[in-house]
């Protein structure tokens, strides 16, 4: 469940969240910005911190919404991590698997929702390494192929 929020910017979401929510989420941001390619832009969209190609350089997506690559967000009972790219490549989703066993660390992720209660419990920069393979020409074709089919 999503946790709502007024905020229209990343500060402003993260200076709404309690002091421990905050320090969780400022710790995977900063890992994202050392990790997410070039070309994908930060924003506070959905409700959460979200990395995405903007409409000025890929507008033809379904539904007229910049296209989606990660987000994080604090929800009701746990952070989540949202890896669209992993949800649409098989590869990167094995990637992602092999970073939690290499980490010694339980998985709990849907399609492409990664979920945790406390930091420690993601290899955050094993995940970061993953997703910094997927340049947005790459992430494009994958979206591009998906839709397709």
């Amino acid at each position: 469940m999503f946790k709502k929020t007024s905020a229209k910017t990343v500060a402003e979401y993260l200076k709404q969240l309690p002091d421990e929510d905050r320090k969780v989420l400022s710790a995977v941001r900063k890992t994202f910005k050392k990790y997410v390619p070039k070309g994908y832009a930060e924003t506070l969209n959905w409700g959460m911190i979200t990395y995405e190609i903007p409409l000025k350089r890929y507008p033809k997506t379904y539904n007229s919404q910049p296209l989606m690559f990660a987000s994080i967000a604090k929800q009701k009972n746990h952070y989540g991590l949202y890896l669209m790219c992993a949800y649409i490549d098989k590869e990167t989703t094995q990637g992602i698997k092999d970073a939690f066993t290499k980490a010694d660390k339980k998985l709990d992720m849907g399609k492409s929702c990664i979920r945790f209660k406390q930091l420690e419990d993601l290899p955050l920069t094993d995940i970061g390494k993953v997703i910094s393979n997927i340049s947005v020409d790459k992430y494009i074709a994958y979206y591009e192929a998906n839709r397709k089919r």
